[in-house]
């Protein structure tokens, strides 16, 4: 493994503190009527997504400092649990939902290109890195992979253990679950045969992300720890400790050099991946769900389980935010 010198270590530490010194104001923007479960920002970062309990998806544009809401697509019978975009190509992304379908959409004619029937409630989604195939994993543990282009069903496998969240690893030839058992599981693709189970966690594995540059992913667990990994080695390099709720959801910055992670904590922890220090900590009033950097710029999409609290403390806010815009915009 490559190793970072710690003067340059410390360099980038210096660079980020001193970033995020002047720049680590949160804005809000109005998105949805209800609890936001996903933001997912598109390939080029002109558009951030965001899927919601209230059935919806909303499309916002970056203009500047801010986001301007582009449009609201409906269709979904029950909530949009996750989304994802297209991997290279930003005007396509991808909705799961709790009403047994896949909707692909089209920001250019705001219209669902594509609806896929699934077994089940769908609660996770990817697109692999070569834009060739969907899998979406439902809540009795069924993964589907499904043809982005004819939007057929190429192969479906069903796990005997609690599947969380599905990802490819970079190169698209394996795939990887984490599961109820603490487990990350290791499968080759496209032919699905298991690689390699690792421990990875005394506890349920919840969520797990690949860095851009392809050297390592990250695993948050149940355990409140978040476990980064050697994707050459498939070891891990070290963990970071400082929330105390399972963590719900990872999010590596577009360099790979910073890693953000959320959970029932009231902050979300920015750490920087070579060293493990904390770089940041971004203030929140409730719990997050979902996190996701630019991918080219140090801004922190993110949604919080939000009330509005000033006429009704149980109506929730719907609400997506932006960390890292400077502080006297």
């Amino acid at each position: 493994m490559d190793q970072v010198s710690p003067a340059m270590a410390s360099r980038y530490y210096q660079e980020m503190q001193e970033s995020f010194r002047g720049n680590n104001k949160s804005r809000e923007f109005p998105a949805h009527t209800a609890k936001v479960h996903s933001v997912a920002w598109s390939c080029d970062g002109r558009r951030l997504a965001s899927g919601s309990f209230d059935k919806t998806a909303s499309v916002f544009l970056l203009e500047k400092d801010r986001l301007v809401k582009e449009n609201n697509y409906r269709g979904h019978g029950d909530s949009v649990d996750q989304l994802c975009w297209h991997p290279t190509n930003p005007d396509l992304f991808v909705t799961a939902s709790g009403d047994k379908t896949i909707r692909i959409w089209d920001v250019r004619t705001t219209k669902c290109i594509a609806t896929v029937n699934t077994k089940g409630e769908n609660i996770n989604i990817c697109w692999s890195p070569d834009g060739q195939t969907i899998a979406v994993g439902n809540k009795d543990d069924v993964v589907t992979f499904i043809d982005a282009k004819t939007h057929r069903s190429r192969a479906e496998e069903q796990f005997k253990f609690e599947v969380n969240e599905i990802s490819w690893n970079n190169d698209n030839d394996m795939f990887f679950l984490t599961n109820g058992n603490g487990c990350i599981n290791i499968l080759s693709y496209p032919e699905l045969k298991p690689i390699q189970s690792i421990n990875a966690h005394p506890s349920n594995c919840i969520c797990i992300k690949f860095d851009p540059t392809g050297k390592h992913f990250a695993t948050g667990s149940a355990d409140a720890l978040v476990s980064l990994w050697s994707v050459e080695e498939l070891v891990c390099v070290r963990c970071f400790s400082r929330l105390d709720w399972p963590v719900r959801t990872l999010s590596f910055s577009h360099d790979g050099k910073m890693l953000a992670s959320a959970s029932e904590d009231h902050f979300i922890d920015i750490a920087e991946v070579e060293t493990g220090e904390k770089l940041w900590e971004v203030q929140c009033d409730s719990p997050t769900f979902t996190v996701a950097w630019h991918p080219k710029r140090p801004l922190l999409a993110y949604a919080c389980d939000d009330k509005e609290g000033k006429y009704d403390s149980n109506r929730e806010a719907g609400t997506v935010k932006l960390f890292g815009l400077p502080n006297d915009s």
